[in-house]
C-alpha cells in the first residue's frame, strides 16, 4: 500500500476512535444504569487508548502529531442524543444510539482490517478490530436485554 494510503487509513481509523471515545463518554453522563455507566466509561478510554495508539504509528510513518477531534456527523449524532434523553428517552434509547456507532465503527474496521497495511500496523488494527467487534456485540446484547425488560 501506497505511504498515504496507510496514513489515510489510520487517519480514518483515528476518527473513528474520537467519535467513538466522545461517543461512549456522552452516553455514559446519560445513562441511569450505574453498570452502564461504567462500561461506557471503560470504552471511552479504550477508544481513547486506540487512537493514541494509531497516532504513535502514524508519527512514526512521519507524519507530525495533529490535532484530532472527531467527525461532524459523530457530533451530530451526540447532539442527537442529548435531544433524545432531554425528551425523556432512558437507557434503551442510548444503547440503540451507541449500537449505531459501533455498526459504524465496525464497518471502518473491516474496511481496514482488508487494507494492504505494513504489518505492524496491520496487527495494530486487527487487535483493535477485534475489540470493536466485541463492544459491538456486547452493546447489541444489552440493548436486546433493556428492550425484553422493557
Amino acid at each position: 500500500m501506497d505511504h498515504n494510503d496507510t496514513l489515510s487509513v489510520m487517519e480514518n481509523l483515528i476518527e473513528t476512535c474520537k467519535d467513538g471515545q466522545k461517543g461512549y463518554q456522552d452516553a455514559g453522563s446519560h445513562a441511569k444504569r450505574s453498570d452502564l455507566k461504567t462500561y461506557f466509561d471503560e470504552q471511552s478510554l479504550e477508544r481513547a487508548r486506540f487512537a493514541g495508539e494509531l497516532q504513535e504509528e502514524r508519527i512514526r510513518l512521519g507524519k507530525s502529531d495533529k490535532k484530532d477531534s472527531g467527525s461532524v456527523s459523530a457530533s451530530l449524532h451526540r447532539a442527537w442524543i442529548d435531544t433524545k434523553v432531554s425528551m425523556g428517552a432512558g437507557d434503551t434509547a442510548i444503547l440503540e444510539s451507541v449500537e449505531a456507532g459501533e455498526d459504524r465503527a465496525k464497518e471502518a474496521y473491516q474496511k481496514a482490517v482488508t487494507a494492504d497495511l505494513p504489518e505492524n500496523i496491520a496487527q495494530i488494527v486487527r487487535r483493535q478490530a477485534a475489540s470493536v467487534q466485541k463492544a459491538h456485540d456486547q452493546v447489541k446484547s444489552l440493548r436486546d436485554a433493556a428492550k425484553a425488560a422493557a
